[in-house]
């Protein structure tokens, strides 16, 4: 199930129908970031802390393989392990995180510089969450289509473990032979969860099926996890051919004889539980599905908002955007029918022509469009990464059920950020890849993790998100840099490519209406649909409840910040100074942001 993240307090949100909604605190952070700062760093803090989260890398191996977090042996050795899925593992974890919640409430009362009061306030944020959570982890479906444990462990390995040389070829099949039995800890879960009635709807199941059909299709020398490895060893420095052959001769043996029957498992069982599952969309189907629902909301938006506001504003934002999207397709001559019917119409106008696949060329202009953005925001910004990015094809696994997201790149320069893009085709979204490269490129997601992962002025733990701000800052900054590339006139002559982006933005509006509606309002999969949003998208947001409030809710605060900021410093102001601090703070909890960018002003103000 995807964890329900963390969350914060904000104060007051900008939102353009001048509304102003306080936010009460979630989680009383016990010494605030604002509190007097001790007059050098107190060293017995950084290495408690640093221990502990080396600790808590260690109970990860998939997380220490993602980061690179350590080096030398026991980088090498956690290569070799995949995460176990036990409820011992998870008690583990809630024991670890209660403990150092007890040790950082007396760290954060006592003597701390400025960065590390905001590290303590992000890792005792985290933590707490994780202890918060607990009741409500098996709220979700383990095996939902949009990143259960049976296409999270392909991808995994597919894209994320490492293969640099013959002893990471070794580390690969090592982790294979642990996939079957961590196939078998899910399914354990799952049926316990499946014994209190905690059971996905059928059309998330059916999902879900279709995905372990598919990986069980080809035989053990086709499966995806053979013939990735193929490719991805076949020009291999040191790694002769006998020892390749012999290594992927074992890797189909570990397929045919522990992983195919595992997903063979999972789909007995899932044809078990296919009877006694419904049509309800929302959680609140479940038991105490209200009370987790609170949970994801608190999570995901940084606030203590209900349902109903944040529905509120997402009906005020959807007119808003919808009033600025009629006066441009006017001005195409498309005025018939609603924005969604004439939104189609102007879709219809930019579909490939032609002969062939399409798709290769889409993928090029997808590249184009993110070195035009890394020019374009070259005067915007001071801070930017190291890190190049890519552009790629979503794996066909998890194509007919993703969404286009983007990947950290290895810290050690060994695999680019990724901006995976889904196309399902035989139609594609033509008027929209500019602010979907926005987003998930140049100058959003990229520009926001690779930076965190290339920082060297704050902890490895801040730097690698091992404890970080949540939803709400992550997806609200993406978010934001499309409003960005809007307001600084990157749509110039571009009509269409900026309905694509009011169009991108209306789409986060309206998720606020149909993710509260689905969940609390009793909507249907197909009311949710007929309000215009993709299937896809809709069980997106039955499998992860809450999430795709986040993007909206976390883009009204930054720009508030940003223009509390603009209001009163005036000529003093600075829009790549402002983008540089909330860049170089890394992941932060939205009311820590808060303090800082006040802290920035009162600075700016004595420059």
């Amino acid at each position: 199930m995807p964890s329900f993240r963390l969350r914060s307090a904000i104060g007051a949100l900008f939102i353009p129908a001048a509304v102003a909604l306080a936010a009460m605190p979630a989680v009383t952070i016990a010494a605030p970031v604002a509190k007097a700062a001790a007059a050098t760093p107190n060293k017995a803090f950084d290495s408690w802390a640093e221990k502990f989260a080396d600790d808590w890398v260690r109970m990860n191996p998939q997380v220490a393989t993602s980061t690179q977090y350590f080096s030398g042996a026991e980088q090498a050795r956690l290569d070799r392990e995949l995460t176990p899925l036990t409820k011992a593992q998870r008690q583990k974890m809630q024991a670890q995180a209660r403990a150092a919640l007890a040790r950082l409430d007396k760290w954060m009362v006592g003597p701390l510089d400025d960065s590390q009061r905001i590290s303590a306030a992000v890792m005792r944020w985290s933590l707490q969450n994780v202890v918060a959570n607990e009741p409500f982890e098996d709220h979700g479906f383990i095996f939902s289509q949009f990143s259960g444990v049976q296409v999270g462990l392909v991808n995994f390995m597919t894209t994320t473990h490492p293969l640099r040389n013959p002893l990471d070829v070794d580390s690969y099949l090592a982790r294979l032979e642990q996939i079957g039995a961590r196939i078998d800890e899910a399914l354990a879960r799952a049926r316990g969860a499946a014994a209190q009635s905690l059971i996905p709807p059928r059309f998330i199941l059916e999902r879900a099926q279709f995905q372990v059909d598919s990986f069980l299709k080809p035989d053990a020398a086709g499966n995806v996890l053979v013939t990735s490895l193929a490719q991805r060893t076949e020009k291999m420095d040191g790694l002769d051919p006998a020892a390749r052959s012999a290594a992927l001769a074992r890797a189909a043996r570990i397929v045919e004889e522990r992983i195919r029957p595992a997903y063979q498992r999972v789909q007995a069982f899932m044809l078990e539980l296919h009877p006694r599952t419904g049509d309800v969309a929302g959680i609140s189907r479940l038991p105490n599905g209200a009370a987790a629902y609170a949970r994801a909301v608190e999570n995901f938006t940084s606030t203590r908002l209900t349902p109903n506001e944040i529905h509120e504003i997402g009906l005020r934002e959807v007119a808003r955007i919808e009033g600025e999207m009629d006066r441009h397709l006017r001005s195409l001559g498309l005025v018939e029918g609603n924005i969604e019917t004439r939104m189609k119409q102007l879709d219809a106008r930019f579909q490939p022509k032609g002969e062939g696949d399409p798709r290769p060329a889409i993928l090029a202009s997808y590249v184009e469009m993110v070195k035009d953005a890394e020019r374009r925001s070259a005067s915007l910004f001071n801070l930017k990464p190291r890190a190049s990015v890519d552009v790629r094809r979503e794996p066909p696994l998890t194509e007919p059920s993703a969404a286009a997201h983007y990947s950290l790149p290895a810290p050690d320069g060994t695999r680019p950020g990724i901006f995976w893009v889904p196309m399902r085709g035989p139609t594609f979204d033509m008027i929209r890849m500019r602010s979907l490269s926005y987003h998930e490129a140049v100058p959003g997601h990229h520009f926001q993790l690779a930076i965190q992962q290339e920082l060297t002025g704050i902890p490895k733990y801040r730097s690698q998100r091992i404890f970080s701000g949540g939803s709400a800052h992550s997806e609200g900054w993406a978010l934001y840099t499309e409003r960005l590339a809007v307001e600084q006139g990157w749509y110039e002559g571009d009509v269409p490519g900026l309905l694509g982006a009011l169009g991108s933005e209306l789409f986060r509006a309206r998720r606020l209406v149909v993710d509260t509606g689905l969940h609390t309002k009793g909507w249907t999969r197909q009311q949710a649909i007929d309000y215009g949003i993709g299937a896809q998208e809709v069980e997106r947001y039955v499998a992860w409840p809450g999430q795709a409030n986040a993007y909206m809710i976390g883009m009204l605060r930054i720009i508030e910040l940003r223009e509390k900021a603009k209001k009163e410093l005036g000529a003093k102001f600075s829009l790549p100074g402002f983008h540089d601090l909330v860049l170089g703070a890394g992941s932060v909890p939205l009311d820590v942001l808060g303090e800082l960018v006040e802290g920035w002003i009162a600075r700016q103000k004595k420059a």
